[in-house]
């Protein structure tokens, strides 16, 4: 092949059309998790976080919330994968080679959120939220008293129970019932059996299973635990993980003659690159275990 600028523009045009076919085939998972929150600098303050108010009777004046207990600011972080297709393959016809890397592109492109928020939920142990606590700890404030969203059992029916009656009983600042109720629970691979035992099973030892269904169940390769688990609550406007968004995954290249990659040594140069962040919501919406104890 004679390389010619109209020659590398059907390049990037066959590549581009790859790589976006890759990336749309792709079925991340974040939004079950994640609240997407479009970005428009180079960070976002949550100044919102905080108590979770509620409706009250209408006696005397209006009830102003305060909406601005915190400053929990998410700062957007650059992401890139990029690949190098040698000049001599292009003139050798050989570019079809390159067809599974663009692919790997898009894939890995598609999945990015998936990895930052699933890791985020990961850390959620040592990571600090909007209240200075780890969004996991035993001691968030809650008005006057202390409230617990973080468990050590290992996954069983027991600790289930216990981290769903958890959720389910926590109160605002108020003393007001959050009345959120738990939906989806999250655990790493090794997990899973245990996950349908407790959700799916019919029977357990013969007993009719009363937990059966009060969840669904996702189980997340990317969870480097092998034995922790996370309760949530998803169906509310705002999610327990908000992913921020403030470039979606774009196909790039660098393929003119008087580019250095090109000029001194011999590379056409293709990438993606995206920018955004993930962080913690509401830790009320969120229960974890590290699943240390028996």
């Amino acid at each position: 092949m004679i390389i010619t600028p109209q020659a590398l523009r059907g390049i990037y045009t066959a590549f581009n059309t790859v790589f976006n076919k890759a990336f749309e085939g792709q079925h991340p998972t974040y939004e079950k998790v994640a609240t997407v929150v479009p970005s428009t600098s180079e960070s976002e303050t949550y100044a919102w976080l905080g108590d979770i108010p509620g409706m009250r009777e209408w006696i005397g004046e209006r009830e102003i919330q305060n909406l601005s207990g915190s400053a929990y600011t998410i700062k957007n972080k650059d992401f890139e994968l990029t690949v190098g297709v040698d000049r001599n393959a292009v003139e050798d016809d050989k570019i079809g080679l390159y067809n599974p890397s663009i692919q790997m592109l898009g894939e890995s492109a598609a999945l990015h959120p998936d990895e930052l928020v699933y890791g985020l939920l990961a850390n959620g142990f040592t990571e600090k939220c909007y209240d200075g606590k780890t969004f996991f700890a035993t001691d968030h404030p809650v008005g006057k008293d202390k409230a617990s969203n973080k468990g050590t059992a290992k996954l069983s029916m027991d600790a289930y129970k216990t981290a769903r009656t958890s959720m389910m009983s926590l109160k605002n600042s108020k003393g007001r019932p959050l009345a959120l109720v738990p939906d989806l629970l999250v655990v790493p691979p090794a997990l899973e059996a245990d996950a349908r035992d407790i959700l799916v099973a019919d029977f357990i030892n013969g007993t009719k299973n009363t937990m059966q269904g009060t969840a669904e169940i996702h189980v997340e390769p990317r969870l480097a635990s092998d034995s922790a688990w996370f309760l949530l609550c998803t169906k509310r406007p705002v999610k327990p993980l908000i992913y921020q968004q403030r470039k979606k995954a774009k196909f790039v290249s660098k393929t003119n003659e008087t580019d250095d990659n090109v000029f001194m040594s011999k590379k056409f140069i293709y990438g993606a690159d995206s920018r955004g962040n993930a962080g913690f919501g509401f830790w009320q919406m969120a229960y974890g275990s590290d699943g240390t104890t028996t």
